[in-house]
């Protein structure tokens, strides 16, 4: 009990049940302290973007194998849209066999449009082209003090290709970064440590706010989509795992302590900087992990894409609108596509399913006021399934390039640590 209790992941998980238990008894108190959740998000944000960089560009200028970046970002892109649209149609599968909406019976016209208007707008204005364009930042450093992941990927690899033409006169420039991105994972660890605050705030307020009364009447639906996230991820993703020769359960007992800290807080950004190291201590290539890792954190949500086509679904089923096959492959090509122009954007779950509700003139936008209520609740599941996803991504690309063996990486897994054979 004693080397358990100097684990960070036992204090996240203490802090994640006390947060729900005082959400439970004091409400009040503790929607008060969202800040607590908050701040250590903020905090995480804010070296976020600087670790993204540092570790791309290190990896381009130290490879120096440029045909070799554009080879792993094609991989990476491919498996993305190969996993995301298993995704999809898992999650179409489960609620046509499942059926979770049958009985509701909701009529539509008495649906509060008001309360989904700001996610329907957004998913309106957020074009395809719109998402293109904003990947370019007005200025270089405007990349790095917004947060926007893509455009900080943009500019690393412009700087790294940039450092590996320049030879050995941008060795001095590689060797500061290098030196940098060491200081930053120290930050990152002085702020991991104030995960447990995090947690224990965030989780207090998502219940305090929202109540476990408004689980009761979507309880199937809820409990539906967990379990369709939990078969995707030791079922399919285990697969997948098992073929790139580790296992999904090691791999989920090694990264621990990043599920519980997405579990309290409700966000996979909140520990996108420590998953980037905890996977190059796997014996993963620097460049390799700077790549995949970012690119999926907009490419690669698998536990967005289950939500969007088990959601649609279930609307449809809840107001009395079953879906015919033909729309039913519409919603499966337009979330294809939905799913990466909302990616980065607040409330990207609800803007994307707005979106891919539009092809279906039979559900109204307005229907999303059905689950808006348990949303929060959604996201935890949401967060730790693309969480997983980019991950095993990581791990697969890596395999394929040679960079490491399945002995390896088991060994690595069971000690915590990379291995030395």
């Amino acid at each position: 009990m004693r080397r358990l209790s100097r684990t960070l992941y036992f204090w996240v998980l203490i802090a994640v049940i006390g947060g729900a238990v005082l959400g439970v008894l004091l409400p009040s108190t503790a929607v008060a302290l969202k800040p607590l959740g908050d701040g250590f998000i903020k905090l995480i944000r804010m070296v976020v973007a600087p670790i993204v960089f540092c570790t791309i560009v290190t990896g381009i200028a130290q490879v120096r194998d440029l045909p070799r970046v554009g080879r792993v970002g094609l991989k990476a892109l491919i498996y993305f849209e190969v996993t995301s649209t298993l995704a999809l149609a898992l999650g179409l599968l489960v609620a046509n066999l499942a059926r979770p909406g049958d009985g509701f019976h909701i009529d539509p016209a008495g649906l509060d449009a008001t309360a989904v208007s700001q996610y329907a707008s957004a998913a309106h204005d957020h074009s395809l082209v719109e998402f293109l364009l904003n990947i370019i930042p007005n200025t270089a450093g405007a990349a790095l003090s917004s947060g926007e992941i893509l455009q900080v990927l943009l500019l690393a690899l412009l700087t790294g290709f940039g450092v590996a033409l320049t030879g050995s006169k941008g060795e001095p420039f590689v060797a500061f970064i290098d030196a940098t991105l060491q200081v930053l994972y120290k930050v990152v660890g002085f702020i991991m440590w104030l995960a447990p605050i995090g947690a224990f705030g965030a989780m207090a307020f998502t219940i305090g706010k929202f109540g476990w009364a408004s689980l009761g009447p979507l309880a199937r639906f809820m409990g539906l989509f967990y379990f369709t996230c939990v078969v995707f991820v030791f079922g399919i993703l285990g697969l997948v795992s098992k073929c790139a020769g580790f296992s999904i359960f090691r791999l989920a007992n090694y990264l621990k302590t990043e599920l519980f800290t997405v579990l309290g807080t409700s966000s996979s950004e909140s520990v996108l900087a420590q998953l980037i190291e905890r996977l190059e201590r796997l014996g993963c290539r620097r460049t390799t992990v700077g790549l995949v890792v970012p690119t999926g954190y907009s490419f690669n949500l698998d536990g967005t894409a289950i939500y969007m086509s088990l959601a649609a679904i279930f609307l449809a089923q809840a107001i009395d609108a079953p879906l015919t096959a033909g729309q039913q492959l519409a919603v499966l090509l337009v979330a294809m596509v939905s799913s990466k122009g909302a990616a980065t954007v607040t409330g990207g779950g609800f803007i994307t399913l707005a979106a891919t509700l539009a092809v279906i003139p039979s559900v109204p936008v307005a229907a999303l006021a059905i689950i808006l209520g348990i949303d929060r609740f959604m996201s935890e599941a949401r967060s730790l399934t693309n969480l997983m996803g980019n991950a095993v991504a990581t791990l697969v690309v890596s395999r394929l390039e040679g960079e490491v063996t399945g002995e390896q990486l088991k060994t690595a897994l069971s000690l915590g640590e990379p291995s030395t054979s």
